[in-house]
């Protein structure tokens, strides 16, 4: 499929998320004759395109498209994909805790997304109606981290915890560092990329703590790094926040040697540091993104000596059913004495003079 896209369509408010066939179908996002299918896609997971995502998208398959639009393929389901595919439900042992580590734990406030990710993870899970913890909900998993010392960091995700009003947001941040052992907080977020103008002054106001805490964003092309983006970077920055990177290596989006470059490159310039590279969990529905782990090894092995350190991410596998991220990039020692090794087996990443 390859029509432009026409954002002055009339269907839909373009000040909110498109979210319904209909108005996929007038923005030509996707085709009429696809309707029924995309009914089907719909019926089992959530559809939203905030307009700074929808303003990047040329061509409903290109790559910022493909992250984005719901498709028909979605319905084919491979014999190895989950519903759980990390085994984040048996690790949770009340509402919106999940605990993997033994120092660290996810607190999962809400399962709302600025957008709704293809790929995701959580597919089954995240959407517009519901997730929000209560009240209540909120404060056992606070009870719970409360009696647990050897728990030293607490990784806010969701859903997107900045799609919280800043007022919430203040209440959990605040609880958070009461917490005497808790040393460490990190915020995992789309929000930069996919809905900039949320990053206010207020919402900044309600990342305040005295604790060490990390902010992670998630890009998967360098396109996404708009001049709005940029912006709501530099804001959390000027806050002194430190950035991360997370992505996950897509086909059709990042799986070449100059889409991945273009991607690192664009967060070091915008001084987001390159955290994880993330291989493809088998979600429901996903296959047709699935980037095979060798060509995954391959990209980052073309890349090594191509871009600066501060570029490089750690490429991990999160192990079905909750066994967490295993680093599986590539490998340089190998049996000493050949050409492309030194004495101690390690292959050179440069060949020949560099000019």
């Amino acid at each position: 499929m390859d029509r432009p896209v026409n954002p002055q369509s009339p269907a839909g408010d373009r000040a909110t998320p498109l979210r319904h066939r209909d108005d996929l179908i007038a923005h030509g996002l996707v085709r009429p004759e696809d309707g029924p299918l995309l009914d089907e896609v719909a019926a089992r997971y959530a559809t939203a395109i905030p307009p700074a995502f929808l303003s990047l998208i040329e061509t409903p398959d290109d790559p910022i498209g493909l992250q984005v639009i719901p498709s028909p393929a979605e319905l084919t389901i491979a014999p190895h994909e989950r519903v759980d595919p990390i085994g984040d439900d048996a690790l949770s042992p009340v509402p919106g805790i999940v605990h993997r580590y033994a120092d660290r734990a996810l607190l999962k406030p809400l399962l709302i997304c600025p957008l709704y990710c293809r790929f995701c993870f959580r597919r089954e899970h995240v959407g517009p109606e519901g997730g929000l913890l209560s009240d209540d909900d909120l404060n056992q998993a606070f009870d719970w981290l409360r009696a647990r010392p050897a728990i030293r960091e607490v990784i806010l995700t969701g859903g997107d915890p900045l799609m919280l009003s800043p007022r919430r947001l203040r209440r959990i941040m605040d609880a958070l560092t009461a917490i005497p052992h808790l040393e460490t907080i990190r915020l995992h977020s789309r929000v930069p990329m996919a809905a900039p103008d949320r990053m206010t002054s207020e919402m900044l106001d309600a990342l305040e703590t005295d604790r060490a805490f990390w902010m992670v964003v998630h890009a998967n092309h360098a396109r996404e790094f708009s001049e709005a983006a940029r912006a709501a970077l530099r804001a959390i920055q000027r806050r002194g926040i430190p950035v991360l990177g997370q992505s996950v290596l897509l086909r059709g989006v990042n799986d070449s040697v100059p889409a991945l470059e273009g991607l690192l490159r664009a967060m070091v310039t915008a001084r987001v540091k390159p955290y994880y590279l993330h291989q493809l969990d088998p979600a429901p529905g996903t296959a047709h993104f699935h980037v095979p782990i060798h060509e995954g090894r391959a990209l980052l092995e073309a890349l090594r000596g191509r871009v600066t350190g501060l570029a490089w991410p750690t490429y991990v596998l999160d192990i079905p059913g909750g066994h967490g991220k295993v680093p599986i990039g590539p490998d340089y020692i190998g049996p000493a004495g050949d050409s492309v090794r030194d004495p101690n087996g390690v292959r050179r990443t440069l060949g020949g003079d560099v000019l």
